[in-house]
């Protein structure tokens, strides 16, 4: 019997996700840090725990560790996706809005999988019901990323993420909260006093920061792109909820009005802003305010909704601001992040990484990794203490947490290594454990 226990022990350790080693240590690497615009001389890194213990000398006279030859291959911060819907991207709206649940989350597993083996270690959930997906990854049911969640997006009344039909219309006290609302994809809350409970709400079940959708989307079917939603007063009560936690708000918005009123309502980051104009960038740059976007273009969108839609109308809108606004980000020197926002299309999530190496139309490589990199691990710091996980991200540092991809050549002189992960990144560590090798296989 005592056999068999320890069989059984043994089967179960097999099948957690992740080999920790207590000391792994690279050698013959060139680093990336999250932050130079050149590779290292060839050096050594050692990971201690879920830490990056030594780099150099002292890494390399570490005694008892793992090693890894790395070959003078480079070994870099694993990487951030800003933007990502955890629990939207396998899924159909419909599916979203009327079908099993349990099957919605077993999608949403498995795509966290993907999204890890994809050399994604951290994402920024901006709205869906991430939380048990998170709690699952965190105790090694399976393997996925990092999520820093916001729970629920709120919105308004016909806001951007109000998805129910008319015939739900008027609403009262009397009448139950909506499919989407009660899975807590989103939330409608007219008023100061229902956003802040609505915060508080999301707040309560561990969000990190919050999301608002203070203007006009592509997707919702009663939210046109020119509007401005939530009011200055709501916008502040939101604020005001996170700031009480030490966290902040992110708001959805398109549009000049939009952006500029969500920013003299105390918010600090702005999602998308592919329609915002030179004086909105320069407005923001004087105000400090950080801008997470994405490359929303017709080669990557384009086959997303059919002609002859107001889906459609409204995305190619959003299509011919993209090139303005990431001329407007370098000419003011916006702080900007990377994130990619895909939804229900898991074709589209195999393209996460060529999302990255396509924003070298607009930046250099060294500009695109750093916004996928250290850029990215600063915004995750804004969450303060409501930050999930302990430690920096997106840096290769000493300190820092062992968040680490070895890519096969340099990133930094062929960025689009990374649209290619499945073939060049040849280990994939997150907390300190080795997701991928690769190189076993050679």
């Amino acid at each position: 019997m005592r056999a068999f226990g320890r069989i059984l022990a043994g089967s179960i350790l097999a099948l957690l996700p992740g080999t920790a080693f207590a000391d792994t240590l690279f050698r013959n690497v060139r680093i990336y840090d999250g932050k130079a615009s050149q590779l290292s001389a060839p050096t050594s890194v050692l990971v201690r725990g879920n830490q990056i213990a030594a780099i150099g000398p002292a890494a390399a006279a570490a005694s008892g560790a793992t090693v890894i030859e790395g070959g003078g291959r480079t070994l870099m911060p694993g990487l951030i996706d800003a933007h990502w819907h955890s629990m939207f991207v396998r899924s159909t709206p419909e599916q979203m809005l009327f079908g099993d649940i349990g099957f919605v989350n077993l999608q949403a597993g498995a795509e966290a999988t993907a999204t890890l083996m994809r050399g994604f270690t951290t994402v920024r959930d901006v709205g869906g019901p991430s939380f048990g997906l998170k709690q699952a990854i965190d105790r090694n049911v399976l393997p996925g990323p990092r999520i820093w969640p916001s729970g629920a997006m709120i919105t308004i009344t016909s806001g951007h993420g109000d998805f129910r039909p008319t015939s739900d219309l008027p609403r009262d006290s009397s009448k139950p909260l909506s499919r989407m609302e009660v899975l807590g994809g989103a939330l409608v809350a007219d008023g100061p006093d229902l956003v802040r409970q609505r915060v508080r709400e999301q707040l309560m079940q561990g969000a990190s920061q919050i999301k608002l959708t203070a203007g006009g989307g592509v997707a919702s079917p009663h939210s046109p792109l020119d509007v401005s939603t939530f009011t200055p007063d709501e916008l502040k009560a939101a604020v005001e909820a996170a700031d009480n936690w030490g966290t902040y708000v992110m708001v959805h918005a398109y549009t000049p009005a939009a952006v500029r009123r969500a920013i003299d309502s105390g918010v600090k980051v702005i999602e998308h802003a592919h329609l915002i104009d030179d004086a909105t960038a320069k407005y923001m740059a004087e105000k400090g305010i950080w801008l997470s976007s994405q490359p929303i273009t017709e080669a990557e969108f384009g086959g997303v909704f059919p002609p002859g839609t107001d889906q459609y109308d409204k995305i190619h809108e959003v299509f011919a601001g993209t090139d303005n606004l990431f001329k407007l980000v370098k000419k003011y020197r916006l702080k900007m992040s990377f994130g990619t926002d895909i939804l229900f299309s898991p074709a589209m999530a195999g393209r996460q990484g060529a999302m990255l190496a396509g924003m070298s139309r607009w930046f250099t490589p060294a500009e695109v990794l750093r916004q996928a990199t250290s850029t990215n691990g600063e915004l995750l710091a804004f969450s303060g203490k409501r930050a999930p996980y302990k430690g920096r991200l997106g840096v290769v540092e000493e300190g820092a947490l062992a968040d680490l991809l070895l890519v096969e050549g340099d990133p930094l002189a062929d960025i689009n290594l990374v649209a290619d992960p499945e073939r060049n990144f040849r280990i994939i560590m997150k907390d300190g454990k080795i997701y991928k090798n690769s190189l076993e296989a050679k």
